[in-house]
């Protein structure tokens, strides 16, 4: 598999830093709903926990918007919360205008898809999203075949690989059909948005000599002198 290496004035950039930043901001903010809800059903005395996903219940269609937020103590709640930070962190990163189109989908559709199949039981957690976003981003990186993108998906390969097992049938306690959704979701995400958020190539200077005509343009007709993102503040 060839690997491409992108432009290091455009991963280097001033705007790519600050749109690094922006991603852990947000992150940040995503995180801190979803603990302040645990903390809610905590202090509260009700339990906010009925409101998850009910399979195959009209009243359990409000689960899809709700299950996320849920968890059911505090074990749960930390499993979730580092894969979900880092694997949004690098989606929100990578591919910000493909994150647009992927989460709302990864978010709503894990749980939605699991409506349809799951065992009669409630069904909480952000894990039908932690497995969607963190599909999305290994996949991502595996289409796009660039060396960055590429080594995000190795280490998110290295850092939870082992959570591929969650998608087959377990025990009670845990809703491997949350993570097969979203891990479904997340795979069919990657492949619908793989043309998008894609870096600009490094080109040495003897390949720009090559393609070059007389007038300075490439055989595409475009002036590979014109790299914008070098300008990006």
């Amino acid at each position: 598999m060839q690997l491409h290496v992108p432009d290091p004035d455009y991963t280097g950039s001033p705007r790519a830093i600050r749109s690094f930043w922006l991603a852990i901001r947000l992150m940040v903010v995503a995180l801190l709903a979803v603990w302040l809800v645990f903390i809610l059903d905590v202090l509260l005395p009700f339990d906010l926990t009925r409101f998850g996903l009910r399979p195959r219940e009209a009243v359990g269609l409000l689960g899809i918007v709700t299950t996320p937020f849920l968890h059911g103590n505090l074990n749960h709640l930390l499993s979730n919360s580092l894969p979900l930070f880092i694997g949004g962190v690098a989606m929100l990163f990578l591919y910000p205008t493909a994150a647009l189109r992927a989460l709302p989908a990864i978010f709503l559709g894990s749980s939605a898809l699991a409506w349809l199949f799951a065992r009669s039981s409630v069904h909480i957690g952000a894990s039908g999203l932690v497995y969607g976003i963190l599909a999305f981003v290994f996949f991502s990186g595996m289409l796009r075949r660039d060396l960055r993108s590429v080594g995000v998906s190795m280490m998110i390969w290295l850092l939870y690989g082992s959570m591929i097992w969650g998608v087959l049938p377990s025990g009670q306690g845990t809703s491997w059909e949350l993570h097969l959704s979203g891990a479904v979701i997340g795979l069919v995400m990657a492949f619908l948005l793989k043309p998008l958020d894609r870096p600009p190539i490094k080109r040495y200077d003897w390949e720009d000599e090559e393609d070059e005509d007389e007038d300075g343009f490439g055989q595409d007709g475009v002036r590979r002198s014109d790299q914008p993102w070098r300008e990006w503040h």
